[in-house]
């Protein structure tokens, strides 16, 4: 295992997590959504639930918006109110779902007044995007459809590459774009994006800012997740991620709560890529988000422990022997490698991290320190008035 303590601190220190504004609000399943009297009422205040995240972890000073919760008649001021907060905007998600008109799709749909409905939308993300600072376009579509004969899966296909041609053309130089996909859901026949391989041809197509976004709920059960990520990296397409987790489908889970080892292993491919010189920028570059309900946890001590599993993952990830690993992998050796990689996975990190976090000027519990706080009290009684 690697051993460099101080390199290994100094990484964890300038990690940054994106935390997501939908995050901190309501959530549920098809059948309940469960309200709580601490729930955000505005996007100030979940702009105010960031920032707390951020001050008790230290590593996650973006916040990303959706424009199908988060809204403003003056954005600036929104950009203002979380610099105050020690807060930028990462990403802005356009809203292209949950309206009549969509039940055949936004940019794919057959009817051109919906098409051009849902451009409008896409190019108000950019606009959004430009007011609040944002340097990331975030897209995620719904598109798909139920029957087969439903709809042409080519004439589909270049609608969605038709429109969004005109919203890369509208973003400014300094702003990428990141296209999700989906295996299934809402369109149960099949998904407009329904794999990496039919975002990433769409990406090459769009232009070199266009790139990739893995969500970890997103793929079938057992698909592998990191050689997707390494694929993507080689190609110089990787975005970033919507951080999750899944038992069967896309169940959006805490970060880690159900495999953790896949976690460690994509990190694994992140590490790596960074010590070579033909993926190390596009490593550096990808966006680290969180994209999760917390149906039945408290939402912010949920975030809290995404974003720590996100420390754990890494930091294991870090203490891996990458020159004895491919040492070992040039000789054939299938057990010292495979040893090698689960060797730094089953180190116990997590007073590493507490040494990381006292450095920084930080609680050594990020959790306990919530606990402690007294925040939960202060915004369940200011917000249930």
């Amino acid at each position: 295992m690697a051993t460099n303590s101080k390199a290994v601190k100094e990484k964890l220190k300038e990690q940054r997590i994106g935390t997501p504004t939908w995050g901190y609000g309501d959530a549920g399943t098809r059948f309940h959504v469960v309200h709580r009297q601490s729930s955000p009422r505005t996007l100030e205040q979940r702009l105010d639930d960031a920032a707390v995240v951020n001050r008790l972890t230290g590593v996650c000073p973006a916040v990303d918006l959706h424009t199908a919760w988060d809204a403003s008649d003056d954005w600036g001021r929104v950009r203002r109110y979380a610099a105050d907060l020690g807060l930028e905007i990462g990403a802005v998600n356009p809203h292209l779902f949950n309206e009549d008109d969509y039940v055949l799709g936004t940019v794919c749909n057959p009817l051109q007044r919906v098409r051009e409905k849902s451009l409008e939308k896409l190019l108000e993300g950019v606009q959004i995007a430009r007011a609040v600072g944002a340097r990331i376009l975030s897209l995620w579509f719904a598109d798909g459809t139920d029957y087969p004969g439903q709809d042409s899966f080519r004439s589909r296909r270049k609608r969605l590459q038709e429109a969004l041609a005109r919203v890369y053309a509208a973003m400014p130089a300094e702003m990428s774009m990141v296209v999700e996909y989906k295996l299934f859901e809402p369109g149960f026949y099949h998904m407009d994006l329904a794999d990496w391989g039919g975002s990433y041809m769409l990406c090459l197509a769009l232009g070199e800012r266009a790139k990739v976004l893995v969500d970890l709920g997103h793929h079938a059960l057992g698909a592998n997740i990191e050689q997707i990520v390494a694929l993507l990296l080689g190609e110089g397409k990787l975005g970033g991620f919507h951080f999750n987790d899944k038992k069967y489908g896309d169940d959006d889970l805490t970060v880690g709560a159900i495999n953790p080892y896949q976690l460690f292993l994509i990190f694994c491919e992140l590490v790596s890529a960074e010590a070579d010189a033909d993926t190390r920028q596009c490593a550096r570059q990808a966006a680290l988000m969180i994209d999760e309900n917390h149906n039945f946890k408290n939402a912010l001590e949920g975030t809290i422990q995404s974003v720590e599993a996100l420390q754990l993952a890494y930091a294991k990830a870090l203490l891996v022997d990458y020159g004895y690993l491919t040492e070992m992998q040039g000789r054939g050796e299938v057990i010292r490698a495979e040893e090698c990689i689960k060797d730094a996975f089953l180190t116990d990190v997590r007073p590493l991290l507490r040494e990381v976090r006292t450095e920084m000027g930080l609680n050594p519990d990020p959790l306990d320190a919530f606990r402690r706080s007294g925040y939960m009290e202060k915004i369940t009684r200011e917000r249930s008035r």
